[in-house]
């Protein structure tokens, strides 16, 4: 790990111990397996293959196996062959021919990889990588988003100062701004759910030529989308060349992209509450702020997060960027391209795991929050204007642009102004009993409509 050039295999290595079963050269050559083993078993199903002759429960159980019982030790004994090979999906097929060897199947060893084109393994071993991936991503990004709606609830009716353009600006709530980073983020979080995982299992160029070449009797669009449906749970893609067209890649990488670029900004958020003193943080025992300012407790997870994200984003823009793109009907660019999809998701899990932490050490600052509300009564003269259109008075946008503007206002400045006005008493008795942190809107009421 101390060699390790890139900090996902070293210094985060252990926060990213899970993807090496989703991502690692060893989980392509565990799902290259799987399919090739399961794409054997459903051509011996099939009465219109006669060659490839039906097998016995016991020898599929054998065949399922193999797949159960391929390890990394076993992952060794294909990448020794690919160096005969220099060809790694070609590997996997010999390695397989080799498991089959004296036993009762053997006589179907050449129905192994069938009609298949390399890309015919890969496009759904990768699909299945990043259904793995997902299973281990999606619960880190749903905990976030919990977190954030749980505190969206507990504060939704602790007055805050907002700040647009990083001015004083009308009231809200810590809940309501909160409440906005969860509803966002919920909303891309359901749609990197609904992204389709696609697959294709037609041949060179996918026009099933090979398979009709022997078997033209056979439905192999049939075939192929009960191997892809059924044995694998993606989604038959018929419309593919040599590869399948990694749209719904695309369609992954930047809804996940659009996620993180919602935390960074949520991030950015936290950071800046926290320099102000809204949040405080709690301390760690042991830990260190700074190495020369013993009073520092800086938010380096919130600063650790959105770093990662930026990495991650940079990954998953090129991904979605290239990866649609292919010369005629085959290129090799999108091959290495695919091999670094972990990253991205590495970088995403060190972030949302940076979050959370920093999210567990926030304390509120109730006090400061307060203090600033009373020393910004001037945000009234949004209320006290628009009341002063209702009643038809001229220009009160702006007499309170001469009162306000530049000025030190206090709440003995605002009531003294809003008694010389002709309003109707309800409005005025509104107007006198509002202070800057009742001015909120329906801030508590928005967060209550959160999922």
């Amino acid at each position: 790990m101390i060699t390790a050039i890139s900090p996902i295999d070293g210094r985060y290595a252990a926060k990213v111990a899970p993807l090496i079963e989703a991502f690692s050269e060893y989980a392509l050559m565990r799902n290259r397996i799987k399919v090739e083993v399961l794409w054997l078993i459903v051509l011996s199903k099939e009465s219109g293959i006669p060659e490839c002759r039906q097998i016995s429960k016991a020898e599929e159980s054998t065949l399922r196996q193999i797949i159960t019982d391929f390890t990394p030790a076993e992952a060794e004994k294909v990448k020794k062959i690919e160096t005969v090979t220099n060809h790694d999906v070609k590997a996997i097929e010999y390695y397989l021919k080799e498991q089959l060897t004296d036993s009762s199947l053997e006589d179907l060893s050449e129905f192994i990889h069938f009609a298949c084109t390399s890309e015919d393994i890969n496009n759904l071993s990768h699909a299945l990588m990043l259904k793995d991936g997902l299973s281990i991503l999606l619960p880190l990004q749903g905990q976030i988003g919990e977190m954030i709606s749980a505190m969206a609830r507990g504060y939704k009716n602790v007055p805050m100062l907002a700040r647009t353009h990083g001015q004083t600006a009308s009231p809200t709530t810590i809940g309501k701004e909160l409440a906005v980073f969860a509803a966002r983020l919920q909303r891309q979080y359901q749609q990197i759910k609904q992204v389709e995982l696609l697959g294709k299992m037609n041949g060179a160029v996918g026009n099933f030529n090979a398979h009709i070449s022997a078997y033209p009797d056979v439905d192999w669009v049939r075939l192929s989308g009960k191997m892809i449906s059924e044995e694998l749970d993606l989604t038959q893609n018929l419309f593919t060349t040599q590869i399948e067209p990694h749209d719904y890649m695309a369609e992954l990488f930047d809804a996940v992209a659009r996620w993180n670029t919602i935390l960074i900004d949520f991030n950015r958020d936290i950071w800046t509450y926290i320099s102000i003193a809204y949040f405080g943080q709690k301390t760690v025992t042991g830990e260190v702020g700074s190495s020369t300012m013993p009073h520092k407790v800086n938010p380096i997870d919130f600063e650790n997060s959105e770093g990662n994200c930026g990495l991650a984003n940079a990954i998953f823009q090129h991904l979605s960027s290239k990866l649609p793109i292919s010369r005629l009907q085959r290129d090799l660019t999108d091959s290495t391209v695919l091999r670094n999809m972990g990253v991205g998701f590495g970088y995403t899990m060190i972030a949302c795991q940076s979050t959370i932490k920093g999210i567990g050490k926030l304390k509120l600052n109730r006090e400061k929050l307060a203090a600033d509300l009373d020393q910004a009564w001037e945000v009234l003269a949004e209320p006290i204007q628009t009341v002063m259109r209702k009643a038809g008075i001229e220009k009160p946008y702006e007499k309170l642009k001469e009162l306000t503007r530049g000025q030190v206002i206090d709440a003995t400045t605002i009531r003294t102004f809003i008694e010389q006005l002709d309003l109707a008493e309800e409005d005025k008795q509104r107007l006198l009993t509002m202070t800057p942190a009742t001015y909120i809107g329906m801030a508590e009421r928005i967060v209550d409509f959160l999922d």
